[in-house]
């Protein structure tokens, strides 16, 4: 609450809006990453299809005033075809009233991974160290 206070107190400071990309200055924003670092990947999280529309809103103000950009991993082949995650298919249902019959029980777990991807795979639990 006493921070809430202070930012109506000084309300010119915090605009409304985002104004866009700063001048050029002498300082450049740098990430020194620990020598033998490797890229690593994690999914999008889930959004409940209420709060999807203001992420939207959000991003394309972002990609408007310049902060953000497209841009393909230089380390990674873009998926041409990727698969939808089954929430954000359910998601997609909300409000339907026909539905088609769609395999619930196994998922994705149908489709076999080719023996080399495998270690691409792998994913840590309590229980140890899997792959698909």
């Amino acid at each position: 609450m006493e921070s809430i206070l202070v930012v109506l107190e000084i309300r010119e400071v915090f605009p409304n809006a985002l104004p866009g990309m700063p001048s050029d200055i002498d300082i450049d924003f740098c990430i020194d990453l620990e020598p033998g670092t490797h890229p690593i990947s994690i999914p999008p999280f889930c959004v409940a299809s209420a709060k999807l529309r203001e992420l939207k809103d959000q991003i394309q103000e972002l990609l408007d005033k310049g902060f953000i950009c497209p841009i393909a991993s230089p380390v990674t082949i873009r998926n041409k075809y990727p698969l939808p995650r089954i929430d954000d298919l359910f998601d997609q249902l909300q409000g339907a009233s026909v539905f088609s019959k769609i395999d619930l029980r196994s998922g994705y777990h149908q489709l076999k991974i080719r023996l080399e991807d495998v270690p691409k795979t792998v994913f840590r639990t309590a229980m140890g160290t899997m792959s698909f």
